[in-house]
């Protein structure tokens, strides 16, 4: 059910927005973590060249991410972006399936990279624009628990698939999905996503009011962006390497392990997105990230004290709480500190390169280690990372929830919307 608060937008919109979330998560885990495993047991790729095919798609999303956060803070048009982005999906999945060559996955991950960097700060943009700040919260957890059934659901039907079928057909299944990801966009009404509010700006303000130098000279932000690349740089790469274990000796199987990997991940989102999302709320921020950087190093750990399936399989609850919590939070961290400068999804863009810079890293570091000395010191040296992300985010990133407005906010919120 709808917040009793969300009396300004219709309920049609609002389950539009559930089920973008839910359906765009199934078509872009068709084209996610079982890269990895097609590459390694279907092409027999080895570590170094599949890491080297990964950081491709992490690198093209780097240099996407702030021309798409620019672009979603300029256009109206915030739905016709979500539509473009589905395409490439669907382009991409089609080059893994049928053209196997290395410039063909290249191309792909190209595609998925640039491309994909238009849904996180789309679909935040649509929340913010339909909600507004004051629900922003809630709602985020809302989007995250339906994004992460998707999830769970894409990932048992494509486990399944890969282990009866093929990993090849695993990408085919994108294109179904693509189906009612589309009709759950079209069902957004466009006239309710408040375009001044889906930036962050004031009502009357006009665009780009604040530069991005000026937002950078915030030192919460610039601090919680070097968080934010440590966080990936150690998260990035353990579930496709652990993947890629799983995988060794026991290909055919490979795709069931890592649907259950992906559904133990995005299962514990699910439950425990739309509670982050309170705590936050009457929390803080701070806390909760502090837990949820905190995990990380554990998990690094868990992965070389066993080589049981299982046990591999169910230390991935920690990957949910921490993909949780920094899904749900970090958005409302950038949210408060961009409040009134007509710049949210700029920043989104700004986060997303720190992620993009991160996940690249880490497929990269990761798979010269493997390479090299093993899974071991692998997830060892991850979770080191690890630990320097948790004592950064302790020392230099305040609490930002009790800041009612940023520097740069100087005018009244924008109105809800009619």
């Amino acid at each position: 059910m709808p917040h009793p608060d969300e009396t300004s937008v219709s309920r049609r919109s609002l389950r539009a927005l559930d089920g973008l979330n839910f359906f765009l998560a199934d078509a872009q885990t068709g084209v996610g973590p079982f890269v990895a495993i097609h590459l390694a047991s279907a092409r027999h790729w080895d570590d170094q060249r599949v890491g080297m095919a990964l950081s491709v798609a992490a690198i093209a999303g780097v240099l996407a991410q702030l021309p798409a956060g620019a672009i979603v803070d300029w256009t109206r048009s915030k739905r016709a972006l979500v539509g473009i982005g589905v395409a490439a999906l669907v382009v991409s999945a089609l080059l893994f399936a049928f053209v196997p060559s290395f410039k063909a996955v290249v191309l792909a991950q190209i595609l998925l990279g640039g491309f994909g960097a238009l849904f996180v700060p789309s679909l935040n943009a649509i929340t913010l624009g339909l909600v507004g700040p004051r629900l922003l919260d809630w709602r985020v957890g809302r989007n995250q628990a339906f994004n992460s059934a998707g999830n769970v659901f894409a990932a048992a039907v494509m486990g399944f698939i890969g282990f009866f079928l093929s990993t090849q057909a695993i990408f085919l299944t994108v294109i179904l999905f693509s189906i009612p990801t589309l009709l759950s966009l079209a069902l957004i009404r466009p006239e309710e996503i408040d375009y001044e509010r889906a930036r962050a700006a004031n009502a009357g303000a006009t665009a780009g009011n604040a530069r991005l130098r000026s937002l950078l000279a915030d030192r919460r932000l610039t601090a919680f962006i070097t968080c934010v690349f440590l966080f990936h740089f150690a998260n990035a790469a353990m579930l496709p390497q652990l993947g890629e274990m799983l995988a060794r000796g026991h290909a055919r199987q490979s795709s069931l392990f890592m649907g259950a990997c992906v559904m133990v991940t995005q299962i514990t989102i699910s439950l425990i997105a739309v509670w982050v999302s309170r705590r936050s709320r009457s929390w803080g921020r701070k806390p909760l990230l502090l837990a949820g950087f905190g995990v990380l190093p554990i998990r690094g750990v868990l992965y070389t004290l066993t080589a049981c399936a299982p046990l591999l399989v169910a230390i991935q609850v920690l990957d949910g709480i921490a993909n949780a919590i920094y899904l749900v939070v970090g958005v409302l961290v950038v949210a408060d500190l961009t409040r009134g400068t007509g710049r949210f999804n700029l920043m989104q863009g700004a986060l997303g390169v720190a992620q993009g810079m991160g996940a690249a890293a880490s497929t990269t570091f990761a798979g010269t280690i493997v390479h090299h000395y093993g899974y071991h010191a692998g997830f060892l040296s991850l979770a080191g990372i690890a630990v320097v992300a948790c004592g950064l985010l302790w020392f230099a990133v305040p609490e930002t929830k009790d800041t009612e407005r940023s520097s740069y906010d100087q005018r009244e919120e924008a109105p809800a919307v009619a």
